[in-house]
């Protein structure tokens, strides 16, 4: 698959003691902006998560990724890292200080080597119920309005995690209701220049089929590897357009303005993990910000923020910096006024 957005199951340093004692009341999720800009931030590099809303100004994060620890497992950890567990222990302290800032958090489940190595829990556990209570358990910690499901690579190919995923979601929603809880479930699937593949095209259909309410769709616009030069912003421009066409047929009763709703876009900033012929530049970024405005998109988003620096011109795929020359946190300041009521 070409898709790489990466989870890297290494250790991370525990975080101090959480500032929340306990789970808060169903119901007590601040809700996120109508359009929203949160990059995707790196658990696994071991970083303060606050500390960097601070220094890059991006005040909504994608925080990356649960998975479970092994193949077979219901238990979600952050990186898969059994030190690492769900808990107000594990990164509450920070989330409360990003909220406190008037940002906010999206936890990310999957990602690119839980999808490989079938360490989502959707593959790895085979029981609904008990990924619902997953979900329920990240939801009800860190009191989150809006959960990620990212979903490529091999598990683009499962249709058993694919239908469980959507029945524990349904599940989820109909949990978040009966307990006063607003709660949004976002999808991040792979994208071509073209919008959907029809892998994941048949992702949000089984949702519909369960279901489960998809609220945005977020494409990564980027890793093609069809071997061509791309013009990153006007692919990304065009894969927007054509996802809204195709939620025109997974949902009629919607109109033009409620689908552009529904829209995430994604890049990897600088070069991607495919190489030169995919770079999005920093000149690209204010007109994709100004782009995404004029349609009413949902979410923009990049992978990833730690990527946000020009420490290694010309390399391609790192997850340290962007590859391209650039002034520190330049992406990011770009796209940060994208986040709007």
């Amino acid at each position: 698959m070409r898709t790489r957005i990466y989870a890297g199951v290494t250790v991370l340093v525990a975080v101090a003691a959480s500032l929340l004692a306990m789970s808060p009341p169903a119901g007590a999720a601040t809700a996120l902006p109508t359009h929203v800009f949160a990059p995707y931030f790196e658990a696994w590099r071991g970083d303060n998560p606050y500390t960097l809303t601070q220094q890059s100004g991006a005040k909504y994060l994608t925080l990356a990724f649960f998975q479970t620890a092994s193949p077979g497992s219901c238990t979600v950890y952050w990186n898969g890292d059994t030190s690492l567990p769900i808990s107000s222990g594990t990164y509450g302290s920070q989330i409360n200080q990003i909220r406190a800032a008037g940002g906010n958090v999206v936890p990310s489940f999957g990602g690119y080597s839980a999808d490989h190595d079938g360490t989502d829990i959707a593959d790895s556990c085979t029981s609904v119920s008990s990924i619902a209570a997953a979900y329920e358990k990240v939801i009800s910690t860190y009191d989150v309005p809006r959960i990620d499901l990212d979903v490529e690579d091999a598990s683009l190919t499962k249709s058993a995690g694919i239908t469980r995923r959507n029945q524990a979601i349904a599940q989820v929603q109909s949990w978040a209701a009966s307990n006063g809880r607003t709660l949004q479930v976002s999808y991040t699937l792979p994208s071509s220049p073209n919008g959907l593949e029809s892998s994941g095209k048949a992702v949000v259909q089984n949702a519909i089929n369960n279901n489960a309410r998809v609220d945005v769709v977020n494409m990564m616009t980027f890793d093609y590897y069809d071997g061509a030069t791309h013009n990153m912003l006007t692919d990304a421009e065009n894969a927007g357009t054509q996802l809204v066409n195709q939620l025109g047929s997974l949902y009629p009763s919607k109109s033009t303005a409620q689908r552009w709703a529904m829209v995430g876009i994604t890049q990897m900033i600088g070069i991607d993990d495919y190489g030169a012929p995919e770079t999005f530049q920093t000149s690209q970024a204010a007109p994709l910000q100004s782009w995404a405005t004029s349609k009413g998109v949902n979410t923009l988003s990049f992978w990833a923020l730690q990527r946000d620096n020009g420490g290694c011109p010309g390399t391609k795929g790192s997850d340290s910096c962007s590859g391209v020359s650039q002034s520190t946190w330049q992406f990011s300041h770009a796209l940060e006024p994208f986040t709007h009521s």
